[in-house]
């Protein structure tokens, strides 16, 4: 088990006091499927946003567990879980290449933006054609003299309609294979970049995705992250942090959901008994504890792992996996102990589900996850 010191507490207890501001009109947020650029000013206050960054870039120079930390306390204080996960899709997205690849003026110029909020970060990966399978890429980046010129469309683009920063996946190299790939930071605004409006979804209502259209767009060299025909490091190195900070965050919601089915169980009465005497219930809740604290140990382990160097694909998929489908399944419990009530859309309990449901397909689908697995364990050849 972490021991968190004074000053990693002090953190995440800071972040509490904002908790109810930022849980406000929830319910209603989500059924307007609307960002909240108010609560988004809110999110600035609290300084998540900074957490990773170097302090030379007005960041708070916070390490992955600490970070982590934090981030698990925003989805237990925080009920708007397309809020939260915005947060993290620019920390993670934007924030973490440019911080480990951008060069020393891409830095000057974009982290303190992405640090104070002040800018929100997007990446643009998927196609519509080849879905999970990045090796499909089909957006090309052709060489112009000392500029590449882009083209091509990408989909599921997570804050993508409130964007400033989005840092895009194109081929380089049309023959490269994994070493045709660059990654590219481009301003929202660029000639030739535009976004789709947001796309209607089940769930994370309130964080926009839309479609992104690349129509000839010029971009200086000196905006690759990393080198040229190193975009898949990039975007391994970026999707290890995305898994541990968006996940992190779920078992922070799985934390307050736990507390509120014990709460309800202990004072919801029927047939002259509280529910939670009754073992059907009672089982629903224990699993709920068991699945949490079994998501966040793989969590915070794998992240202990990356830490120190370690191999940890394997470790990755496994806590992508159980974490996600852990959410989901507890998300449903809720909404059972709850009952009718849980059923109602008052309660955010089945805004909980449709959320969940989410997790189990970005990030690297489940099935995926499923095959990363299997290969590592010398399957499938």
């Amino acid at each position: 088990m972490i021991r968190w010191n004074a000053d990693q507490t002090a953190l995440r207890e800071g972040l509490a006091r904002f908790g109810d501001d930022l849980s406000a009109g929830h319910i209603e947020g989500d059924e307007q499927a609307a960002f909240s650029h108010d609560k988004w000013r809110l999110i600035q206050k609290t300084g998540i946003l900074s957490l990773p960054f170097d302090e030379r870039y007005g960041g708070l120079g916070q390490s992955l567990l600490t970070t982590m930390y934090v981030l698990e306390g925003l989805g237990q204080t925080c009920r708007d879980g397309g809020l939260n996960f915005s947060v993290t899709t620019s920390i993670a997205s934007t924030g973490v290449p440019l911080q480990a690849f951008g060069s020393p003026a891409l830095k000057e110029t974009y982290l303190p933006r992405i640090a104070s909020g002040d800018a929100i970060g997007a990446h643009a990966i998927t196609e519509s054609e080849g879905g999970s399978d990045a090796m499909q890429m089909r957006t090309r980046a052709v060489r112009d003299g000392d500029d590449f010129i882009l083209t091509g469309a990408k989909t599921f683009v997570s804050n993508g309609p409130v964007a400033d920063v989005i840092v895009v996946y194109a081929r380089t190299h049309p023959q490269g294979g994994a070493l045709g790939v660059t990654a590219f930071l481009l301003d929202a605004d660029m000639p030739g970049l535009t976004t789709g409006n947001p796309i209607k979804k089940m769930g994370l209502r309130t964080s926009p995705l839309s479609e992104l259209f690349l129509d000839g767009v010029r971009v200086p060299k000196n905006r690759v992250l990393g080198r040229v025909g190193g975009g898949f490091m990039v975007l391994d190195h970026v999707m290890k942090r995305e898994i541990l900070y968006s996940f992190i965050v779920n078992t922070g919601e799985m934390q307050h959901r736990l507390a509120r089915c014990l709460d309800y169980a202990k004072t919801r009465v029927s047939f002259g008994k509280p529910i939670g005497s009754y073992q059907s219930v009672a089982n629903k809740i224990v699993d709920t504890k068991i699945r949490l604290e079994t998501a966040r140990k793989w969590l915070y382990d794998t992240a202990q792992r990356l830490e120190a160097g370690d191999n940890v694909t394997v470790d990755m998929a496994i806590a992508k996996l159980l974490t996600s489908e852990s959410n989901l399944a507890t998300s449903l419990a809720a909404v059972q102990v709850f009952g009718g009530n849980g059923y109602m859309s008052e309660y955010g309990l089945e805004k909980d589900v449709r959320n969940a449901v989410a997790g189990t397909i970005y990030s690297g689908s489940n099935e995926i996850q499923y095959n990363r697995i299997a290969a590592m364990l010398g399957l499938g050849k």
